[in-house]
């Protein structure tokens, strides 16, 4: 039996995050939800109010034999940009925070560095938050596989398929056939 790990990122709309890692060898699954507020049972309405104080996030479930935690990381910092402070791009908000929640201190310590060595692919100030995972909030069903089920959808052909060619070139030697 396969053991699997989770880590947890939120690199502004989850839509995009999500479709990038599926593409990975190694992860198993990905969940788009909320993660990192306040407000019991969010939803996407009240996270998108920007009072919850959660982020939209997506939780990855990988093998550790097959990826590990530290090309995640990897792909973490050229899937979406670091540097911009709760935002990406026109989807503005703290829900859109840059942030690794670490399920234990051995993600801590490899986020910490990780950091560190993707400051020099920056030319402003990394900004992404490193904080402990507590609670995950499944999103609402609609969201998971929103760009594979949605990829006409303006929003997916405009945003989401750029930064996917893009990350697939980066990444061609570890993508899924």
């Amino acid at each position: 039996m396969k053991k699997f790990e989770l880590t947890t990122f939120g690199a502004g709309c989850f839509w995009c995050i999500e479709a990038v890692f599926q593409d990975l060898i190694g992860v198993n699954k990905t969940i788009s939800g909320y993660s990192g507020g306040h407000t019991i049972n969010p939803t996407y309405r009240s996270v998108c109010t920007g009072t919850t104080g959660h982020i939209e996030v997506v939780q990855i479930q990988y093998d550790p034999s097959l990826i590990s935690y530290e090309i995640l990381l990897e792909a973490l910092w050229h899937a979406h940009d670091p540097t911009q402070l709760n935002r990406q791009g026109n989807d503005i908000g703290t829900q859109y925070r840059s942030a690794i929640l670490y399920h234990n201190e051995q993600q801590k310590i490899a986020a910490e560095k990780s950091i560190k060595e993707a400051s020099v692919l920056f030319k402003d100030k990394i900004v992404t938050e490193i904080i402990p995972f507590n609670k995950f909030y499944p999103a609402e069903n609609y969201h998971n596989d929103f760009f594979k089920l949605n990829g006409s959808n303006p929003y997916c052909s405009s945003v989401i398929a750029p930064k996917i060619k893009k990350f697939r070139k980066k990444f061609a030697h570890i993508l899924k056939d």
